[in-house]
Order: C-alpha cells, then sequence, then structure tokens
C-alpha cells in the first residue's frame, strides 16, 4: 500500500536543495485538494492521499491485457444472462417463467416507465455500454494504435460506474425468492446462475481500471504547470484536477475551464457550496414521504387484493420468522435513505462550522460511507420488478407496482446525486488551514523520504 509520508519522515537537512519533481507524476486530491506527487509504482501498490486517506492511484499487473480480458468474460456472461431464462414458479399447475428483460419489460407495460428505466439501465444498459467501451480502449492500446474516438469514450467510464448495479440486483433476485419460496416451487433458469457470474465479473472489471495509466497513454503529453508548490492546497495556487484525467490545469478565477488534456470540465474550489446537494436533498425528502404512506406493491391471490407499504412488508417479514429478510429490506430500504439523508445535511451544515466533535479526516469517512450505501437502497426496487415479472395470473395470483415504487425510486435516485454533487474538499479547506510540511509523495510500500529544505516545487 501507499502512503504519503508523515512530517516526521521527511525532515529536511541544513544544506539540502530543493526536490525537483517530474511534472507528470503531480495529482491533486480530489477529496481534499493537497497537490502531490506519485511516487513510481509497481503492479499491486497504490497510493494515498496522506491527509485523507483517498486512493489516488492503484496500479495492475498488465493492466490493459486484464481489463480486455474482464470486460470479455463480462461481456459473455451478460449476453447469456439476457438469452436463456432467468427464474420459474409453479404452484398448482399455475406458473410462468421469465428472462432478464421482462423485469423492465412488465413495469413498461404497466405503465412505470420511470421505474422500468431505472431497472433497464443499471443492471443491462449501462454495463453493456461501460464493457463495450473498455474493450474498444483496451484493443486500441493492446495493439499501440489507439481507435477513432478513444478519447471521448474513455471520458464517460467514470459517469457510469456508480450507476451499474448489477451485484444489487442479485442480493434483490435472493430477497424476492424468499418472499415467494414458502409458497412456490421455484426453478433457477440457466441466466440466473451466469448472472451471478456476470454481476461478480462486473465488479472485477471495474476495479482493474486504472484511469491515471489510462490516460497517460491514451495522451502523455499534457504536464502540469511550473512553479507548482507541494504539500499546498490546489485551488489557493490556482490549479485543479482533472476529475476525469487527473492532469493538474492552471485555472483563473473568471469563467469556466477545461482539461487541456481530455476537454472536461474543471471544477476548481471557490469556497463551500453546497446549494445544489441541499436541494436534491429537500427534493428527495419530499419523494420520501410518499414513498413511505403509498403501497409499494399490490399483491392478489385468489381475488383478494392486498396492499404493502415498505413497513409493510418489514413487518410481515418479521411476523413470518423471516428475520434476516425482514433486516435486509429494513436496512436497504428505510435506515440506508434516512440515514444517508441525515449524514448529508449534517455536512453540508457541519463544513461551515470552525469547530465540531468530529475531526475532518471523521467526517471524510463519513461522507465515503453516505456515497457507497445509497445504491444498495434500489433493492426494494429490484424486488418491485422481479415479482411483478414473475407473478402474472390475473384474479389467481399477481403482483403489481404501487404508487410509491415511483417515489422511492426518486429517492434513491436523487439521494445519489446529492452524495455526487456534494464537494468534499470543503470539509478540509473550510475547517483546517492546508498542510504545508506534509510531503511530496505517496509512499509505495518501500522507504520514500524527502530532504528539501524548503517547501518541495516544480
Amino acid at each position: 500500500m501507499v502512503d504519503i509520508a508523515s512530517p516526521e519522515q521527511i525532515q529536511p537537512s541544513a544544506h539540502s536543495a530543493p526536490v525537483k519533481v517530474s511534472r507528470r507524476r503531480l495529482r491533486v486530491c480530489h477529496e481534499c485538494d493537497l497537490l502531490l506527487a506519485l511516487p513510481r509504482l509497481k503492479s499491486g501498490e497504490k497510493a494515498e492521499c496522506p491527509r485523507c486517506q483517498h486512493t489516488l492511484v492503484r496500479r495492475q499487473t498488465n493492466p490493459a491485457e486484464r481489463s480486455l480480458a474482464l470486460a470479455f468474460a463480462t461481456l459473455i456472461a451478460l449476453v447469456l444472462s439476457v438469452a436463456f431464462p432467468f427464474l420459474s414458479f409453479n404452484i398448482s399447475g399455475i406458473g410462468n417463467g421469465i428472462a432478464l428483460t421482462d423485469t423492465a419489460s412488465a413495469l413498461m407495460s404497466l405503465h412505470y416507465p420511470l421505474v422500468a428505466l431505472s431497472v433497464l439501465l443499471t443492471v443491462i444498459v449501462l454495463p453493456c455500454l461501460y464493457l463495450c467501451s473498455l474493450i474498444w480502449l483496451c484493443v486500441g492500446m493492446t495493439r499501440n494504435k489507439l481507435l477513432p474516438r478513444s478519447h471521448r469514450i474513455a471520458r464517460t467510464l467514470g459517469y457510469m460506474t456508480p450507476w451499474m448495479m448489477a451485484d444489487v440486483f442479485v442480493i434483490g433476485t435472493l430477497v424476492s425468492l424468499i418472499k415467494i419460496i414458502g409458497m412456490a416451487d421455484i426453478e433457477l433458469g440457466l441466466s440466473f446462475w451466469t448472472f451471478c457470474a456476470y454481476a461478480i465479473l462486473l465488479l472485477l472489471t471495474t476495479q482493474s481500471v486504472d484511469r491515471d495509466w489510462l490516460w497517460q497513454h491514451l495522451d502523455p503529453e499534457p504536464k502540469a504547470p511550473n512553479h507548482a508548490q507541494l504539500g499546498f492546497s490546489a485551488s489557493l495556487q490556482g490549479l485543479a484536477g482533472c476529475n476525469t484525467c487527473g492532469l493538474v490545469n492552471r485555472v483563473s478565477s473568471l469563467g469556466k475551464a477545461r482539461c487541456k488534456r481530455c476537454g472536461e470540465l474543471l471544477h476548481p474550489y471557490h469556497g463551500v457550496n453546497n446549494q445544489a446537494t441541499l436541494a436534491l436533498l429537500f427534493a428527495s425528502v419530499l419523494m420520501y414521504l410518499p414513498a413511505n404512506l403509498y403501497p409499494i406493491m399490490v399483491t392478489t391471490s385468489l381475488g383478494d387484493t392486498q396492499a404493502s407499504t415498505i413497513l409493510g412488508g418489514v413487518l410481515m417479514f418479521f411476523q413470518h420468522g423471516d428475520w434476516p429478510i425482514a433486516i435486509i429490506i429494513l436496512t436497504a430500504s428505510v435506515l440506508v435513505p434516512v440515514c444517508k439523508m441525515l449524514a448529508l445535511l449534517w455536512l453540508c451544515y457541519i463544513v461551515r462550522q470552525p469547530k465540531s466533535v468530529l475531526s475532518p479526516l471523521s467526517r471524510n469517512r463519513l461522507y465515503r460511507i453516505t456515497e457507497f450505501i445509497g445504491r444498495w437502497s434500489m433493492v426494494d426496487v429490484f424486488v418491485v420488478a422481479i415479482l411483478v415479472a414473475l407473478i402474472r395470473n390475473g384474479s389467481l395470483m399477481s403482483v403489481e407496482p404501487g404508487a410509491a415504487a415511483i417515489s422511492f425510486t426518486a429517492v434513491v435516485i436523487l439521494t445519489m446525486l446529492a452524495a455526487i454533487l456534494f464537494d468534499p474538499r470543503s470539509i478540509w479547506l473550510h475547517t483546517a488551514p492546508p498542510l504545508t510540511h506534509i510531503s511530496q509523495h505517496a509512499s509505495s510500500t518501500k522507504s520514500l523520504s524527502s530532504t528539501s529544505k524548503e517547501e518541495p516545487h516544480v
């Protein structure tokens, strides 16, 4: 693992000269805005920011070949998951079978296009686009000849990653099976097993992508500006790191600037500005009320129709002794959205306070947890999609989505956007002065040190 050396490790000698660092190695931490330089990393090593412990770079062995092989395998698993039967059930001679795409088409036929589109995009469409884009890039790099539009395609990878939820869909499938396994015979199709493999492979594929290495091979020419002082905040020097390719750019205080390597819009820090996050949180709170007051699912059995809310479904599982599944739904559908909204609201408030009970590092960790857990609230949406597609036998037995399904899907999307738009740099730059004596390097498993009397510069 790579950590930046502590100040004790870099005490300068009395007669040492300023340290010169290659401008190609300069990076800005996107979570605390610290300007630093990457060490020379070996395969399997990673570099972390010394102030906020954010992982800056994680090197892989043969990254292009590795990502290409994983992307191909994942794409094949996705094709198999779509091509074969996914699930089927049978009860007293009445049954039904579905394919993976039926989870979205059934919702569309019942006039729930937002929910259907959310399922289709997060489970099939966006992962497919991601895999095809990655294969396109890796093929060009392995041939040492970039394919057309590689730069534009590479820019899209980071935007798609948070919205790919195949692993969440697997949990939603298991929850759906537990709901109906006691009253019907369930048969798992070939697509179910290939989908589980697809979810695992997709996770491995996204973790195999080293965006820093990728952009160094796509366009190695641009360098960071001259006269940059390491160990200081980038924004105080009129610099900004590109969130897409990592290049350090000089920006002016007037107008919008774009990265000179990838063309992405830069976001220099101009002080605490959480209006977008607060607006999205306010909208999510408004949508969360009908999501819990209205039924999320309407079940018909032998002509008897029963509507259930999210909390009603949790209580039903508790009453039937299905404690594990009740706890999963309670956590994903109730605790996670509420805790996420409260945590983001608290962070938006506390960044304007000079003192707080929690340290900046603790607040930053809270933000990372909040950003990570938000997507798992989609479990309940996926459960509704699967049951609606699987159980469709008219008045004998059927499941239809309730009005709360739309509201709850909106809550998940809005809270995820709120976390993405929150600027974690405000946690550090408003509550504490920039570090002026921190090491300029992210350290690796080998020992790294600096011997500069002055602040390291480029």
